[in-house]
């Protein structure tokens, strides 16, 4: 079963009158990129965090956020004032040696970054046990939300691949009246042609004979059908397969294209188009697969 890069996982908790919140998130990416924002008091434990992540999404664009706000019960000040103190000496100073008025000088201080005690000095083993069974349950929700959105491009997936098959029967259903027309426009010609010039007959049929080979496209329907089964193979498999899918893709196209180039037929070439509009949604929508 497929899953997508695009996740969301959240779970909230509390320990020793904290509150305490766990959020992943994660979007496309061809790597995995890694972002974590955890408590100061924690950073010893960033490696082991990127090692749980690396092993959870594999792939993708991923957030980490772990927050630790003090409850109501707790003695820790909300507010650092010490460093709201220095904040608005220094928005005072600029605002005197810029001749610029300041209309609300502590709304201004209180956007400004580590205004609020939302850190603490140290930490403790059972809280980070805590944090870590938090993780562990927005790590599911994570999981699921990815299984989730892996079903319903698995469901798209299989439905463009049913409907470049059909555009396929229908080329090969159109292929007897193209070879048809095409013969027929060359006995035109080559009538129109003796008329008024003599012509090596058996020459006219060996060239005949090599521009049907030519534009034969037997072996690229072959080979397309070929992708299209491994493609349904591949989509079926446990492992991450985002880039594999993607490969298969690329060959899909390359079949398609050249049909098109060989097709010298109008019926042919809509049908063509519309295969190349199927693989186009499907290539957008596997840069979204783990």
């Amino acid at each position: 079963m497929i899953r997508s890069m695009t996740g969301f996982g959240k779970s909230i908790g509390s320990f020793g009158g904290n509150r305490i919140s766990v959020e992943i998130r994660s979007l496309n990416s061809k790597f995995l990129e890694l972002n974590l924002r955890i408590p100061a008091s924690y950073r010893e434990k960033d490696m082991d965090l990127r090692n749980e992540i690396t092993k959870l999404a594999e792939r993708g664009k991923v957030d980490l956020t772990i927050t630790i706000e003090p409850g109501p019960d707790t003695n820790a000040g909300i507010f650092n004032h010490e460093l709201i103190g220095a904040y608005l000496k220094e928005l005072r100073s600029i605002s005197k040696v810029n001749k610029a008025p300041v209309t609300d000088e502590l709304a201004a201080v209180l956007r400004l970054p580590n205004v609020l005690n939302t850190e603490r000095n140290g930490s403790s083993e059972q809280e980070w046990k805590s944090i870590m069974k938090l993780f562990s349950a927005a790590a599911k929700e994570f999981n699921d939300f990815r299984s989730r959105e892996g079903k319903s491009l698995q469901k798209d997936f299989e439905l463009r691949i049913k409907n470049i098959r059909g555009f396929l029967k229908q080329i090969e259903k159109s292929e007897p009246m193209r070879n048809e027309g095409i013969r027929s426009r060359m006995q035109k010609n080559l009538a129109e042609i003796s008329e008024n010039t003599s012509i090596d007959r058996n020459r006219f049929e060996q060239e005949v004979i090599y521009y049907m080979e030519k534009i034969d496209i037997t072996e690229e329907k072959v080979r397309l059908k070929t992708h299209l089964d491994y493609f349904d193979e591949v989509l079926s498999s446990k492992e991450s397969v985002g880039k594999k899918l993607g490969f298969i893709l690329q060959e899909i196209g390359r079949e398609i294209n050249t049909i098109g180039s060989k097709a010298n037929d109008a019926s042919i070439q809509r049908y063509v188009v519309e295969m190349k509009d199927e693989l186009e949604k499907m290539k957008e929508q596997s840069a979204n697969i783990v």
